[in-house]
């Protein structure tokens, strides 16, 4: 399995340190100078897009969390490589070392130049000692071989541990973002439910001034009411016979016509495809929690690799490893099941129903929901099966 190689690690910790820059500078500070209170509709606007940037840190959460599981993967096939190494090293030392003491012992403290002299065949005997030095000298670059292999095995442990370090750092620092955004979040919602609250108290309220001067004017009509009513009650009988001769006809009201329905999804194709988009439309309800993944809460990318998981085939819990899944296609030739990914840089997914509808998990505010493929800026859509 390949490693993440130190270049994605920095560029690791530039897209984390770069992200936490951007939330820190969008943290809404109050200013010296007095400014207007922020409307419903200025406040609303801010939540939706502090959702967005935590969902920008989720999604790089979530990828980060895909990157540690392949180092540590690739950690420990390099870290079984190196104990297959030094055992194996440690075998040929011992074979070394037994062929020396054979020689020694065979030796018997005689030189090799007394040995050749008293042999009964000399050249028999320079034959066995030319070759036992050409089996030592081979064995001798054996060792050499492994030793320097395990030397290259621990320069790649060290390298893996480093990478694994450096992906941890940026797991923590996009949590740490995640963290950030959501007390920006929560503090946006508290300040936008004390507005409606406002709002609708000032609205009661009004309501309230306004019946109370309709009931003075309903009274004040009843006595100018039974004031006429003294003063013509002896043509009233006439007024009343002329207009019940006369006949009135009122024309009924034109039906209002009512506004388009919104288009339903597709029938879900068969195969696996009509499993992933069933299994997505079967989720329309349940909540939006981050890094969920099923099955009953769900974030973007969660939702989409449990819906395809259910068809039988595996994606990442990741938007933007996921938008390198598949084929990529266009607007027009959208089909039931592909994925369409929003933003730059990506960071949310949903599944196409068909009839140009989207199934996804939006965002906290939301539940699993059925919207336009086109609500949100498209980036790439991609086929999957």
């Amino acid at each position: 399995m390949s490693m993440v190689t130190g270049h994605t690690s920095r560029a690791l910790r530039l897209t984390a340190g770069l992200g936490a820059a951007v939330l820190v500078a969008g943290v809404v500070a109050p200013s010296a100078s007095a400014e207007p209170d922020p409307t419903i509709a200025e406040v609303s606007d801010r939540v939706e897009r502090l959702y967005h940037e935590a969902e920008q840190a989720i999604e790089r959460y979530n990828t980060i969390n895909e990157q540690v599981a392949v180092a540590r993967t690739d950690l420990a096939s390099v870290r079984a490589d190196v104990r297959e190494q030094r055992s194996e090293t440690e075998d040929l030392r011992v074979q070394v070392e037994q062929l020396v003491l054979a020689q020694v012992d065979s030796t018997g403290g005689v030189d090799t130049t007394a040995r050749m002299l008293g042999s009964e065949d000399p050249d028999a005997f320079i034959a066995s000692m030319v070759a036992m030095r050409s089996y030592s000298d081979h064995t001798a670059d054996l060792l050499t071989s492994f030793e320097n292999a395990q030397a290259q095995l621990d320069l790649r442990v060290q390298q893996a541990r480093a990478q694994l370090a450096d992906i941890s750092a940026a797991k923590r620092q996009a949590a740490e973002e995640k963290a950030t955004t959501d007390e920006k979040a929560n503090a946006a919602e508290e300040l936008l439910a004390q507005l409606e609250e406002e709002r609708a108290q000032r609205i009661a309220e009004r309501e309230a001034r306004q019946e109370a001067r309709a009931e003075r004017i309903a009274a004040r009509e009843a006595e100018q009411e039974a004031a006429r009513e003294d003063r013509i009650i002896a043509g009233a009988e006439s007024q009343v016979s002329r207009d019940g001769n006369r006949g009135a006809t009122t024309e009924a009201p034109e039906p209002a016509t009512p506004e388009p329905a919104t288009p339903e999804p597709a029938p879900a194709p068969s195969g696996e495809v009509g499993g992933a988009v069933s299994t997505a439309l079967a989720q329309v309800g349940d909540a939006y929690v981050w890094a969920a993944q099923g099955p009953d809460a769900f974030d973007c990318s969660g939702l989409t690799m449990y819906s395809w998981a259910a068809a039988g085939v595996s994606l990442p819990h990741s938007a933007a490893m996921q938008s390198t899944m598949g084929v990529p296609v266009t607007r027009e030739s959208l089909q039931p099941g592909d994925l369409v990914f929003y933003y730059s840089p990506i960071s949310h997914v949903g599944i196409y129903a068909g009839n140009g509808q989207l199934v996804h998990a939006a965002n906290p505010s939301a539940p699993v929901n059925v919207t336009s493929v086109d609500s949100m800026p498209i980036a790439a859509m991609r086929r999957i099966g």
